[in-house]
């Protein structure tokens, strides 16, 4: 008996996969999903989900679930790329699906932010995680990219939260390297209306290789930015080690501001300590402006009261 695994356990479930299984032929079919299961058939998976187990069904009559198990219904076929086989009898729903799938349960921005840890090289631990990193992320491949997401949506436009997760994908970029920089670049880029300072979207991890001259003088190939505007050549770097400012680390760091500086390239550091409070980083958002040769317009208090929100939603515990 396959079971076809959704929503919050998807999520769950590909949080703690540090990348795509081999088993992938099941995305690349249609299926009809089976009518609820008796419960005995359920008791194998929650040892693998905590509870609620969120299971995918195809019989609207069949709707009933328990504090232990949430049905959700989807009748007719799934359109192609909605499951993959992850072995051991489960079917579950693709990074693409359990995005879309989301979107009914979350707000705009935290959709957002999910979004990029979809399409970026971290992991946020499961809810179930007794062994969480340091850092407080895993490092893994990429589970999908904005390419697929958008593609995949096109053929869900009937499906509850799709038209919130088209909206969202306007605004997320592919390979962020952290859940910070993810909200650094969410804060810039996120239109006023949404409380974000409103700058294009940047390159994220863009390796700069530099010049012959830099490279004589720096002793350097190239540098990774964290975000980056090649029309402006101007960079944000996300300082997350600012508790450690000895002498290697600050040499370190004026070095890659003057080789970066020899090619025209304007650098701006923002750490976690801006990046908490609103007035500082609204100071890094005007001076990241003023290196664009443009203006901010964040006035308007109506600008304020989203900002304030946003602010809420993303800098609040997971």
């Amino acid at each position: 008996m396959k079971h076809f695994i959704g929503d919050q356990s998807a999520l769950e479930y590909w949080r703690g996969c540090r990348k795509l299984p081999e088993r992938s032929a099941d995305r690349r079919c249609n299926t009809v999903l089976p009518k609820k299961p008796s419960k005995n058939e359920f008791s194998g998976l929650f040892s693998m989900f905590p509870p609620p187990v969120h299971i995918m069904i195809g019989d609207r009559t069949a709707r009933q679930g328990s504090k232990k198990i949430k049905l959700h219904l989807f009748s007719g076929e799934t359109p192609v790329g909605c499951f993959m086989n992850v072995g051991s009898g489960l079917m579950m729903s693709s990074p693409e699906f359990c995005f879309c799938q989301m979107a009914g349960q979350l707000t705009l921005a935290k959709l957002i932010e999910l979004g990029y840890e979809l399409c970026g090289v971290y992991a946020l631990p499961p809810n179930d995680d007794a062994s969480i990193p340091e850092i407080g992320f895993y490092k893994r491949k990429p589970l999908t990219n904005v390419n697929k997401v958008q593609v995949f949506l096109e053929t869900m436009s009937a499906f509850k939260g799709c038209n919130k997760a088209k909206r969202a994908m306007r605004y997320i970029l592919d390979g962020s390297a952290s859940p910070m920089e993810t909200k650094l670049a969410i804060f810039l880029t996120l239109p006023y209306m949404l409380g974000g300072y409103a700058f294009a979207l940047p390159e994220l991890n863009k390796r700069i290789t530099l010049t012959k001259t830099a490279r004589k003088y720096f002793n350097k190939g190239y540098y990774i930015c964290d975000l980056y505007w090649p029309k402006s050549k101007t960079a944000v770097e996300y300082d997350s080690d600012q508790q450690h400012t000895g002498s290697d680390r600050i040499a370190n760091d004026s070095k890659r501001r003057n080789a970066l500086a020899s090619m025209g390239i304007k650098v701006v550091s923002v750490t976690k300590q801006q990046l908490y409070s609103s007035v500082e980083l609204e100071r890094a958002a005007r001076t990241i402006a003023k290196h664009m040769n443009r203006r901010l317009f964040t006035t308007k208090s109506e600008f304020y009261a989203m900002h304030r929100e946003l602010r809420k939603q993303l800098l609040s515990a997971k």
